[in-house]
C-alpha cells in the first residue's frame, strides 16, 4: 500500500485532526459513514452503504495511535431455524493500534515492524485506514446462527413447513433400516 485517499469516510487525515506525533496528544471524532461492502457472515450482515455512526477516540502513543471507538450499525439477518427474516441495530466496540513506519518512528525503538509475522496497521503519509478494523470487529461481532427466539422450533427437516404455524405437524416414516421387514407383515396387520 503506498498510499491513502484522505477524502475516503474511513481514512482519517491525523493532520487535518489535530493529532500530533508526539505521545500524550488525544482527539475525538465523531461521524457518520456508508457500510462497505463483505461486512457480514452467512445468515449475518450490514447491508453496503447502510449509515455507520463511528464514536472514535485517537491517542498519539510512543509507536503511532491508538483508536478506540463503537460503531453503530443496522445488522440484516435470516434466522437460522426457520429463515425468517430479522433485523438489529448493533454496537461494535473495537481498538486498534496504527504504527508509525520504521523511518516515522525517529529511533523511539529500534525494532524493524516490517519483520512482523502478523504486522500492526500502519499510519500512511499522516493518514489511517479504518475499514479492515472496522470490518473485522463487525463481522466477530456477528452471531453466526441468529435466531429470531431462543425457542424458535424451526422447519421440519422433511417437508419444510415451518413449525410453528403448523401444531401437531408429523409425518409417519419407517425408519429406512426396518424397510425389508416390512413385507413379512400381512396387510391387514398394518
Amino acid at each position: 500500500m503506498n498510499s491513502l485517499d484522505p477524502t475516503s469516510p474511513l481514512v482519517l487525515d491525523l493532520r487535518a485532526l489535530g493529532l500530533q506525533q508526539r505521545a500524550g496528544s488525544m482527539v475525538t471524532v465523531d461521524r457518520t459513514v456508508q457500510a462497505p461492502g463483505s461486512m457480514g457472515v452467512a445468515l449475518a450482515n450490514v447491508p453496503e452503504g447502510s449509515p455507520v455512526d463511528l464514536e472514535l477516540r485517537l491517542e498519539s502513543v510512543m509507536d503511532g495511535v491508538l483508536v478506540s471507538g463503537t460503531a453503530d450499525v443496522h445488522v440484516d439477518a435470516e434466522c437460522a431455524r426457520c429463515l425468517e427474516p430479522l433485523d438489529w441495530e448493533e454496537a461494535v466496540d473495537f481498538s486498534e493500534l496504527f504504527v508509525y513506519s520504521a523511518a516515522e518512528l525517529r529511533g523511539a525503538t529500534g525494532e524493524n515492524l516490517d519483520d512482523e509475522e502478523d504486522p500492526l496497521p500502519r499510519i500512511w503519509e499522516d493518514c489511517i485506514d479504518l475499514e479492515p478494523t472496522l470490518r473485522d470487529a463487525v463481522v466477530l461481532g456477528l452471531p453466526l446462527s441468529p435466531v429470531c427466539r431462543e425457542d424458535c422450533a424451526g422447519l421440519c427437516s422433511v417437508c419444510g413447513v415451518r413449525l410453528e404455524s403448523a401444531p401437531g405437524h408429523a409425518h409417519d416414516l419407517t425408519d429406512p433400516r426396518w424397510a425389508a421387514l416390512a413385507g413379512l407383515v400381512e396387510p391387514d396387520e398394518q
